[in-house]
């Protein structure tokens, strides 16, 4: 190993602006995991189709990824509320989610990768845009662009997020439904509606986060099964259905690889971040910023 101040500061500012992609990566799983207790692994799948989509739409028209996946969120949030809805049908409404729903996703997620490879084979696929080939350099300090931009757009994502369930009528709602479903009832208000239009939500934000996963590298159909462990953690540490929490863990996460990555090798960081979770739950069960 060989330290030196400038490696360790560029480590530093890497694995704040890969925490920031891995906080949108979340994003989804704080609000289906964390809040409705649905335990969706079928979320990185989303997030790998929101990549193919934007990966489409760039090479067949030229349109940026980040926009291309705006574009795109309200049909994913129909998407979401579609899946939502069978899944209560099916599972949630005979009071069998808890391993049958647990398969409904986990087949969501096969049959999503499997069609993937049907299409587009295994080959790894890319984007191209302005920002993803210039750095900033700030004296030793080295900012690929193509990580700073899915990292601001996630900050803008989280903040937005944040804003809808803590200040409009809808937000306080899923929050609410989480905690009293019977108190929701007597305002008139159908929890099941509510929790539609939160997984809507929550698979909406996949779209965005395909974008930010093919800007940062190349993608091919089983690479969300790298996010499945990740992003549940990220969750749990945070704090269960806290997304200032989901963007803090987020972050120490990121520097916590970064760190392991670039003074003890890649193969290292996976078990790093994980005992730094299970050090962390063990010190604040309830997370980071968990009630």
């Amino acid at each position: 190993m060989i330290f030196s101040f400038d490696l360790l500061i560029n480590a530093i500012v890497s694995g704040i602006l890969i925490g920031g992609f891995y906080a949108a990566v979340t994003a989804g799983v704080s609000l289906s995991f964390g809040i409705l207790d649905i335990v969706n692994i079928a979320h990185p799948a989303f997030i790998i189709l929101g990549s193919y989509i934007a990966y489409i739409v760039n090479a067949d028209f030229g349109f940026d990824p980040i926009l291309t996946s705006i574009i795109m969120a309200p049909a994913f949030y129909v998407l979401g509320a579609g899946i939502y809805q069978i899944y209560y049908v099916s599972f949630e409404k005979r009071g069998q989610e808890s391993l049958r729903g647990l398969a409904f996703f986990f087949g969501l997620l096969f049959i999503t990768e499997v069609t993937l490879i049907l299409f587009f084979g295994v080959d790894y696929r890319y984007v191209n845009a302005p920002y993803i080939g210039p750095t900033w350099h700030f004296g030793a300090i080295d900012i690929p662009l193509r990580i700073m931009v899915p990292c601001v757009v996630s900050l803008l994502l989280i903040a937005v997020l944040q804003l809808l369930l803590t200040k409009s009528f809808v937000g306080r709602a899923i929050m609410a439904v989480a905690q009293d479903q019977l108190a929701l009832q007597l305002m008139a208000v159908n929890p099941v509606r509510i929790k539609r239009i939160a997984f809507g939500i929550s698979i909406a934000t996949a779209s965005l986060a395909g974008a930010f996963l093919i800007i940062i590298q190349p993608v091919e159909p089983s690479v969300g099964r790298e996010y499945i462990g990740r992003v549940f953690a990220i969750c749990v540490l945070g704090g269960m259905g806290s997304l200032p929490g989901t963007l803090v863990a987020a972050m120490l996460i990121g520097i916590v690889e970064s760190l392991t990555s670039t003074f003890y090798g890649p193969s290292w960081a996976p078990a790093v971040s994980f005992g730094f979770l299970l050090l962390t739950l063990a010190v604040r069960p309830a997370g980071l910023l968990g009630r």
